[in-house]
């Protein structure tokens, strides 16, 4: 079965930079896009990032666009959220996700487009 355990989240202060990771098992990852949702108290979960098969190719946010840099290690079977200028709008459970189907279309910036998830992690920003 599919497992995508996230890890790298924390408390920090606005203006500054975290990584998160997301390791995944049980399918082939390189076959599949990847992406980087979050979700904060009271909001639905919106998407932050999402990344093709070979990390070719990138969506993110318009909130998010050239603050925040999506990658993976198809060796690793590892994505990663590089988040920098973090402010208190960032503070979410930011959530990894692996497509449910191979290839790179549009659809991929909405949730229903992913049929696997991790359990999350906490990103707190304190301005």
């Amino acid at each position: 079965q599919v497992q995508l355990v996230e890890s790298g989240g924390g408390l920090l202060q606005a203006g500054g930079s975290l990584g998160l990771s997301c390791a995944a098992s049980g399918r082939t990852f390189s076959n599949y896009a990847m992406g980087w949702f979050r979700q904060a108290p009271g909001k639905e979960r919106e998407f932050v990032a999402a990344i093709n098969w070979n990390g070719v190719s990138a969506y993110y946010a318009d909130s998010v666009r050239g603050r925040f840099f999506i990658s993976r290690d198809n060796v690793k079977n590892t994505l990663y959220l590089r988040m920098n200028s973090l402010n208190a709008e960032d503070t979410a459970v930011y959530y990894c996700a692996g497509a449910s189907n191979t290839g790179w279309w549009g659809g991929l910036r909405s949730v229903g487009a992913y049929g696997y998830w991790g359990q999350g992690t906490q990103v707190t920003v304190s301005s």
